[in-house]
């Protein structure tokens, strides 16, 4: 059996003692909540859909943390292929449950009845601009509706917001693109390609000072009600099918990701001082 295949079928979860004391810095460093976990049922096994933060090392590990505590439900992450051909870093996503995002390991965990999480705009989403803070960044893609209404799935649409916040752009993908060196190197069909005309060029950004630490943003996670496709299926090759769900979906992450927005604005004023001290104006 190969290492992808034994990924796929073999995978237990780790204790929550063990997840948590992993976690424990990023737990403590920014102060995760979570609210609507009452949506979750554990029995039900769904496709968790929301928007990915910059960088996108931070966000996902915090949300299952949280989910897995609050509701027993450890979902398997999709990844983009990138993560599993890095060295070291491939091992350690498996062995917490996460496998590379194409249709056909999401496919064999659903026909295992598994828990699932996506990030529909993937790579493209973690390489943020200055006007895509806490936004979605999914281009056309369906994928994850299309998988979802063949199996029967429901989605359960979740946002987060504080994780963009912990960095200030400096130099983005449209500033790349713009320069005299970004223009020379997208002419270059190789480069082209392999930035994907410069989609994938991940800002340079500061955290705390001048450092890429970042700031202690409080991270805040909400989940919406689940989207039923059950009775979409048999319809899951419809682009009009797969575009509705789609559409549907991202209005619910939308709606949450403005509510968490005016609730972190609300806190603001009863962090505690450090906090404060470490989140002024840099």
């Amino acid at each position: 059996m190969s290492r992808q295949a034994a990924s796929l079928t073999d995978f237990r979860p780790p204790s929550l003692r063990l997840l948590q004391s992993v976690l424990a810095f990023q737990r403590w460093y920014f102060a995760p909540t979570l609210s609507g976990e009452e949506h979750v049922n554990p029995a039900r096994p769904a496709l968790f859909v929301g928007n990915h933060a910059m960088y996108g090392i931070v966000d996902s590990p915090l949300f299952v943390s949280e989910l897995y505590r609050r509701t027993g439900v450890f979902p398997r992450s999709l990844g983009d292929h990138f993560h599993f051909v890095t060295p070291g870093w491939g091992r350690l996503l498996e062995h917490f449950g996460a496998v590379p995002g194409t249709p056909e390991n999401c496919r064999a965990l659903m026909d295992q009845g598994q828990h699932i999480l996506v990030f529909p705009g993937g790579a493209r989403e973690v390489a943020k601009r200055r006007d895509e803070i806490n936004r979605l960044v999914w281009k056309k893609r369906t994928g994850f509706a299309r998988m979802a209404i063949a199996h029967g799935y429901d989605i359960i649409p979740f946002a987060s917001v504080g994780c963009d916040e912990s960095w200030r752009i400096l130099y983005d993908g449209h500033d790349f693109r713009a320069s005299r060196l970004g223009r020379w190197l997208l002419s270059r069909d190789a480069v082209a390609k392999k930035l994907r005309d410069g989609d994938l060029f991940m800002p340079l950004a500061k955290g705390i000072g001048p450092t890429l630490m970042p700031r202690p943003e409080p991270f805040h996670f909400r989940i919406g009600a689940p989207i039923s496709t059950s009775a979409l299926q048999g319809q899951e090759q419809d682009p009009a099918v797969q575009w509705q769900v789609r559409e549907q979906v991202a209005d619910s992450i939308n709606g949450m990701i403005a509510a968490l927005e005016q609730a972190r604005a609300a806190e603001r004023p009863s962090l505690s001082r450090w906090r404060r001290w470490l989140l002024r104006d840099q």
